[in-house]
């Protein structure tokens, strides 16, 4: 072992993939680079130009390596040290992001008879075009008193890997005849690194429905009778606990990377569950937001119990000893993206560049102006669909209250409080079913925004601590790399030897929560009206729209 041993984390991304170098003893972070995917998201094509339907996101996973071949070597370069001071090497990726492989993990999108092939390619986790999948498992689920029902809230999503499975059994036969492993991208890019298939438990049990085994052959046939034999032609594999050792880096992963062969591969895992112990949230009670394009909240408790809408519970899903829960928003930054994009003015862009701002930075600037309320707006975020509490990805967005003298900067604020009141649905699922939440912990991007962290602040009535690292999940991932070198006895040892927090920088001030309380119980209306069955206009709008479009 080396006198002052280093570790790599690679955290996998919805649009880039980013290496960072960090110091074992202390967590100290010395060299980080980013690599963007070539081919970005596919959500109107393929490469080819080939169309793609609506709700459709797609991915080429050769940009996966891609990342291995240029972020890591860079982060290693902007950290001066030397490669042979590399123990190990963690990753983590976006979660339910499937990849359908050969026996050799070779993706099918690769075969010359499937590169035109839309179902051959990965499915992103926001691939939502399996909706139709998840309300049949949903119902028959429901319908015969499934057990592991509960243990996902009552429902499970379209994201994840059953439903996107039947869908490419349903809609693509000859590929689906053709896959040998379908295989999470988490475990697909530690096979790359160590040259051997190992199934992470993390996300077999929080997307694969992996609960004291899998749904049975009986259930499947139900759905469909070709799909009775899924878990055990497609899915099952060996299961690896996080911070285990998957293998050796191989020769070739060697040479994209830079780094010595042989040193350890952490099993994958979850960009959202590594930042838990990278921001020392591993006891009860501290929820952790991981705030990017989407958001994910994960929070461990000492007790099982049933919360509606949540994404899973597993036993030792985040830290061993602990019961592990996952919930999520599938649009946050996404939506302040696509409304700077798509809904802004041309002299907000122009005020901006003069200014050297961004346009979000002036928005924000001029949303702080205002008093809560002052902009007469509520809106609900379910621009990508509802993860959390109804998961439902037939929703869609509304921005209530807009006349003629609305302003970008309403809109732009509108929008901000509609994802802090989706989190606080979410905080009070948790609260009304016997597990309190006491601290909000911010990790990702948009901890970056002071008015977003003090509205989520206001709204949750909660203390908002910040992750010390700006790199949340790829620290996450070195820690576990550390776990499986055996530089840490566990996860929990690294937690506290590399993790990094900063506790209550943002706190409720009482009159804004005040203030938030009465436009909280107007989100709520709409939420329920909207989601829960006394509107289908969402769902009618979404089903004219395939129709029109001849699907």
């Amino acid at each position: 072992m080396a006198s002052d041993p280093l570790v790599v984390g690679v955290d996998y991304g919805t649009l880039s993939g980013r290496a960072v170098v960090v110091r074992v003893r202390d967590g100290l972070e010395l060299g980080t680079a980013v690599h963007d995917y070539r081919h970005g998201v596919l959500d109107r094509a393929l490469p080819d130009g080939r169309p793609l339907p609506p709700d459709w996101a797609l991915q080429v996973p050769q940009d996966y390596v891609d990342v291995l071949r240029h972020a890591v070597p860079a982060a290693l370069a902007d950290a001066g040290v030397d490669p042979a001071d590399v123990i190990g090497i963690g990753t983590d990726f976006t979660a339910c992001t499937m990849v359908p492989v050969k026996a050799d993990g070779t993706p099918l999108n690769e075969l010359p008879e499937f590169a035109d092939n839309p179902h051959a390619y990965v499915k992103l986790w926001k691939h939502h075009a399996a909706q139709p999948q998840a309300d049949r498992i949903n119902h028959l689920a429901s319908q015969r008193g499934e057990s592991w029902l509960p243990r996902y809230g009552g429902l499970i999503s379209s994201e994840w890997e059953f439903a996107k499975g039947l869908q490419l059994l349903e809609e693509a036969p000859e590929v689906y005849a053709a896959m040998d492993h379908w295989v999470e991208a988490a475990d697909w890019i530690v096979w790359q690194l160590a040259g051997a298939y190992v199934r992470n438990a993390c996300t077999a049990g929080y997307k694969g429905i992996y609960q004291d085994g899998y749904p049975s052959t009986d259930f499947l046939q139900a759905l469909n009778p070709d799909f009775g034999g899924f878990v055990a032609d497609k899915l099952d594999h060996p299961l690896g606990q996080l911070g285990d050792r998957a293998g050796g880096l191989t020769e070739q992963a060697a040479e994209w990377t830079g780094l010595k062969p042989g040193i350890a591969v952490a099993v994958g895992n979850v960009d959202a569950h590594v930042t838990a112990p990278a921001a020392r949230a591993v006891e009860p009670g501290q929820m952790v937001a991981i705030m990017g394009t989407s958001t994910c909240h994960v929070m461990n408790a000492d007790v099982l119990a049933d919360v509606p809408g949540m994404c899973g519970v597993v036993d030792g899903g985040i830290v061993p000893g602990l019961w592990g829960y996952e919930s999520g928003q599938s649009g946050v930054g996404d939506i302040f993206a696509w409304f700077v994009e798509h809904n802004v003015p041309a002299e907000y862009h122009e005020q901006a560049k003069a200014r050297g701002l961004s346009v979000h930075e002036l928005l924000t600037e001029l949303a702080a102006q205002q008093r809560i309320g002052e902009h007469g707006l509520i809106a609900l975020d379910w621009h990508s669909g509802n993860r959390s509490v109804l998961v439902d990805h037939e929703l869609s967005g509304v921005v209530v209250g807009q006349t003629l003298a609305t302003r970008a900067e309403d809109t732009y604020r509108a929008l901000l409080e509609a994802t802090a009141y989706g989190t606080r649905v979410i905080v009070d699922s948790y609260t009304d079913a016997g597990i309190p939440v006491t601290e909000l912990v911010i990790a990702g991007g948009l901890l970056r925004n002071p008015l977003l962290m003090q509205i989520y602040a206001d709204v949750t009535n909660l203390p908002l601590s910040v992750i010390g690292s700006e790199q949340g999940p790829a620290l996450g991932s070195a820690m576990h790399a550390a776990v499986a070198a055996k530089a840490y006895e566990d996860i929990h040892a690294a937690a506290k030897a590399m993790g990094s927090v900063k506790r209550g920088v943002y706190l409720p001030i009482p009159d804004n929560v005040v203030a938030y309380e009465r436009m909280f119980v107007e989100y709520q209306e709409l939420h329920d009206y909207f989601g829960r069955g006394a509107n289908e206009v969402m769902h009618r709008l979404k089903a004219r729209r395939r129709a029109a479009k001849g699907e």
